[in-house]
């Protein structure tokens, strides 16, 4: 017999039951839409921290600003490895890439 699910009030709770429960699609769009706002957020944070402007990185990578403020917008999805090594080195940085087991992850954390 199928258990019965709680109520909740958890509004994350409830947008996960609505859109992404049971919907393998739409989870793993929400699995690269995380990866692309992390990249964007790091490229950003490694740049204020450097204290240089977008036109600044893109002049040390080779490239011109707006394609500095691309790779800093989380809706990107045209992240290189190319780039974000070119990136990492003007900032003085290294790319770690790392593989980890596509397991279940928390509900909707």
């Amino acid at each position: 017999m199928a258990r019965k699910r709680r109520p909740t009030t958890d509004a994350a709770e409830i947008l996960h039951r609505r859109f992404y429960e049971g919907k393998p699609k739409r989870l793993a769009e929400l699995d690269e839409a995380r990866a692309n706002d992390e990249v964007a957020r790091q490229i950003h944070s490694l740049r204020t921290e450097a204290g240089v402007t977008q036109r600044e990185l893109a002049r040390l990578v080779g490239t011109t600003a707006s394609v500095i403020c691309r790779l800093e917008d989380a809706d990107y999805e045209g992240h290189s490895l190319a780039m974000l090594r070119r990136i990492a080195a003007a900032l003085q940085q290294r790319v770690v890439i790392r593989f980890e087991p596509a397991k279940a992850k928390a509900r909707y954390a």
